[in-house]
């Protein structure tokens, strides 16, 4: 599995809220659960995670790495929970951090399965929309799961939504592929454990999907 995963960085997401995106992420590459997942298949995953916002700014924080060994992943949670935000002052063009992910799916390894994870708090408002880019970028074969990051109640006088929004936008407007499904957040406190949940579910399908059927027992 080729497993690329997008942060939201635009303007919505104040400092402390970005850190807890990046140690959430560190600490859940770091779990048990989500360890023996990574380490489960003989063969390994790829991994790589880049940071989004406007319509030109996206930043790659871990380029493509295939996790063989406990070490390489620790590093790799270790390289993203230091990593720095490259901006924090332009909007949330979400269908163009999905375009950015076919520039970066052309660099990945050889896979047989290839994975977008999207998280964010806010809707499209810059650029083109989710569904325009999967109409003119390659990622017909690509599965698109989401983290929909609930604010309400958190920031409730800087976004002014119901609780379950963002999930249900984001189940309605950017996931695709079998099996794509969200995965929610209640507010940044809450990445870390969602994150955990999200990762954990899918390395545990790919696994099951890549086994393949039982043969069947032939008869005496």
């Amino acid at each position: 599995m080729a497993l690329l995963l997008a942060l939201d960085v635009s303007s919505s997401v104040d400092g402390d809220e970005d850190a807890l995106q990046r140690l959430g992420l560190a600490a859940a590459l770091t779990a048990p659960e989500i360890q023996s997942g990574f380490l489960s298949d003989a063969r390994p995953a790829a991994l790589a995670v880049y940071e989004w916002s406007g319509r030109h700014k996206q930043k790659t924080l871990l380029d493509w790495t295939l996790i063989e060994t406990r070490q390489i992943l620790n590093e790799s949670a270790a390289k993203l929970g230091l990593s720095k935000r490259g901006t924090s002052e332009f909007p949330t063009a979400l269908g163009h951090a999905v375009g950015h992910a076919a520039t970066l799916f052309r660099q990945a390894p050889a896979c047989d399965v290839q994975v977008l994870d999207v998280s964010g708090d806010g809707e499209n408002n810059d650029g083109f929309t989710p569904k325009q880019a999967y109409a003119a970028f390659p990622l017909d074969g690509v599965i698109v799961n989401a983290l929909a990051i609930e604010t309400f109640g958190v920031k409730a006088a800087d976004f002014a939504a119901r609780p379950g929004d963002m999930t249900d936008y984001y189940r309605r407007e950017l996931i695709k592929g079998p099996d794509a499904f969200v995965e929610t957040a209640k507010g940044f406190e809450d990445f870390e454990n969602a994150m955990r949940r999200k990762l954990s579910r899918e390395l545990s399908v790919t696994v099951i999907g890549q086994a393949g059927p039982r043969p069947t027992k032939k008869s005496n």
